[in-house]
């Protein structure tokens, strides 16, 4: 069986930053991802799906660090399905995608042409006391799309790869 989700899309807002009671980091994202459809009568229109992700560790720590609203990220990761109770104590269900992999593809849209492609790596089914740190140089970056931006530092020294 696989469950496996791949996600290039753009922030909708500033990441949801929280810790866990043990001190690990959660990054909660709400990404957008578009695509062109056409309707009955044969004129194409947006679409537009809003997709809830979830980080952990070094990676959610980074994404915190360098990712505001309108990046455009690669996210992989895979489906998780949380059953929780609301308020008047009736079960909701939250469908969200555990992110496995982020990749930083562009600043925003007010920034100028160009790619940049980053990441990080905490892979979700080991304990988070002991993942690799967030960031794998080794890796080689997710393909960037042609209008994809680069993403800003005020400084070499800032970029943690």
């Amino acid at each position: 069986m696989i469950n496996k989700v791949i996600l290039i899309g753009n922030l909708g807002q500033d990441p949801d930053m929280r810790s866990t009671q043990s001190g690990s980091t959660v990054a909660n994202l709400r990404i957008a991802t578009t695509e062109r459809r056409k309707d009955r009568d044969g004129n194409w229109n947006d679409h537009t799906e809003w997709h809830s992700v979830v980080s952990f560790g070094r990676t959610a720590e980074n994404v915190g660090k360098y990712c505001r609203k309108g990046k455009q990220i690669y996210v992989e990761g895979r489906l998780q399905t949380r059953k929780w109770q609301d308020r008047d104590g009736r079960d909701r269900y939250s469908t969200e995608v555990v992110a496995d992999n982020i990749r930083f593809l562009s600043g925003g849209s007010s920034q100028g042409q160009g790619a940049y492609s980053g990441g990080g790596n905490y892979q979700n089914n080991a304990p988070a006391a002991s993942n690799n740190g967030g960031w794998n140089q080794q890796q080689q970056a997710a393909p960037a799309p042609a209008a994809a931006e680069p993403m800003p530092y005020a400084d070499d020294e800032e970029i943690p790869f």
